[in-house]
C-alpha cells in the first residue's frame, strides 16, 4: 500500500476503531508531537470538464497532526475538527512508517476501511443507475 492511500484510508477510517488502535501503539511505543494539532480550512479546486479551467468551489474544514519517533515521521489530515481521531491517525502512519510491532493492524484497519468505502461506492452507483440518461444520435 502506498503512502498516500494509507493517508487517505485513515483519513477516512472509522474514529473509534482508529482512537483505539492508536492507543494500543502508543502504549507499544512512545512518540513526541512534531507540531501542533491544527485545524483550518483547505480550498477545494476543480476542472471545468468542457473548457478546462480551475476554480475555487468551496472551502473545507480540516484538521492536521504530525508525529515522529526514531526518525520515522507520521501525519494526518482528516475533515473536520476533530484533533484526536486527527491525532490518532497519525500516530497510526507513524507506526507503519516504523514498521512498529502493530504494523498489520493498522494495514488490517486501512483495507478494512478501503472495503467499507468500495461498498458505500457501489450501493450510492446503484441508487443513482435509475437516474441515468442516455443521449442517441441521430443521422440525419
Amino acid at each position: 500500500m502506498t503512502i498516500e492511500r494509507r493517508a487517505e484510508l485513515l483519513a477516512r477510517a472509522d474514529a473509534d476503531r482508529l482512537r483505539a488502535l492508536a492507543e494500543r501503539c502508543l502504549d507499544a511505543a512512545s512518540g513526541a508531537l512534531s507540531r501542533a494539532v491544527e485545524v483550518g480550512t483547505i480550498r477545494v479546486q476543480v476542472r471545468e470538464p468542457v473548457v478546462g479551467e480551475r476554480f475555487l468551489l468551496t472551502d473545507v474544514l480540516a484538521c492536521r497532526a504530525e508525529v515522529a519517533r526514531s526518525g520515522h515521521v507520521g501525519w494526518s489530515v482528516r475533515l473536520g475538527s476533530d484533533r484526536v481521531t486527527t491525532l490518532a491517525a497519525a500516530v497510526c502512519d507513524l507506526e507503519v512508517a516504523s514498521e512498529g510491532p502493530l504494523c498489520s493492524e493498522v494495514e488490517s484497519l486501512c483495507e478494512r476501511t478501503a472495503r467499507i468505502l468500495a461498498a458505500e461506492r457501489a450501493a450510492h452507483w446503484i441508487e443513482l443507475a435509475p437516474t441515468e440518461v442516455r443521449f442517441e444520435e441521430l443521422d440525419g
